[in-house]
């Protein structure tokens, strides 16, 4: 964390390179999602693991090396920026999945707690998915409903 804040005053290159593959991207947001409101449960785990394993048809190893390596990356992350800027150039069907797995990752452990509804707005702004499409996948996953937008 010192390095980071330290890189932002010294104006140093980060030690990995500033531009990230969206897959990468998205696995850090669903880590860190999992772990803003101060506790990663069993279920919103294997919610992240089992949305990047079908999203992008991954292997159980596969999905496994991700994850090691997106908790790193996030933990080296000062901001979202990082990642954000690796999504917004997608195509919005993409941005809205993203947003749609984010949803999934909240409501794993049954509750939405208002860091990680926070969050999800932000990174939806960010990466600008409508208000009116994040709100409408949050109430299709919160009430189970189908998922289409």
């Amino acid at each position: 964390m010192f390095d980071a804040i330290s890189r932002l005053f010294t104006n140093r290159p980060e030690p990995h390179s500033f531009v990230i593959e969206p897959k990468m991207a998205v696995a850090a947001l669903l880590v860190h999602l999992a772990a803003v409101d101060g506790a990663v449960s069993a279920a919103e785990r294997a919610t992240v693991t089992g949305a990047l394993q079908d999203f992008y048809d991954l292997s159980p190893d596969e999905v496994e090396r991700l994850v090691v390596e997106a908790t790193r990356r996030d933990a080296e992350s000062v901001d979202f920026y990082r990642f954000t800027s690796a999504l917004a150039s997608l195509p919005d069907e993409e941005k809205i999945q993203i947003i749609r797995m984010m949803w999934q990752v909240v409501y794993a452990d049954k509750e939405n707690h208002e860091l990680e509804d926070n969050m999800v707005w932000r990174i939806a702004e960010l990466i600008h998915v409508s208000s009116r499409d994040r709100t409408t996948l949050r109430n299709q996953i919160a009430h189970g409903a189908p998922q289409r937008t």
